[in-house]
């Protein structure tokens, strides 16, 4: 695991911006948001989609101890601590996470858009 050398909240763009020396990393808010450590978004060990989050920006971030930051969404999720380990690999993974959710999305019927309803026909 490793330690962030800077973190950033850029709130024009909806980003948190982590370095770890010379690599640096942008995960959006909807990206965070969806893959929040919470138990609301988990579920206790069986993760719960979520959805309608497109529009979802980053409004505060705390530091936890010395081990984890809290993030304040929003849309009033601040529940999920976010420890150092948690936030490295969702920096390095997130292409494939975030294909993942897409999939998962698009499984499910549902969308990312909070104003927009999937209807799956079963033809």
């Amino acid at each position: 695991m490793s330690l962030p050398t800077a973190i950033k909240l850029h709130k024009a763009s909806k980003t948190l911006e982590l370095q770890y020396g010379n690599e640096s990393y942008t995960l959006g808010a909807e990206f965070l948001r969806v893959h929040s450590p919470s138990a609301e978004v988990q579920g206790h060990g069986r993760p719960i989609l979520q959805y309608g989050k497109q529009n979802v920006a980053l409004e505060k971030v705390e530091p936890a101890g010395q081990y984890a930051l809290k993030l304040t969404f929003s849309d009033g999720h601040d529940s999920g601590l976010y420890t150092w380990s948690y936030l490295e690999h969702l920096a390095r993974n997130q292409d494939s996470l975030w294909q993942q959710y897409l999939a998962e999305l698009q499984a499910a019927g549902k969308s990312r858009d909070p104003d927009v309803s999937v209807v799956k026909l079963m033809l």
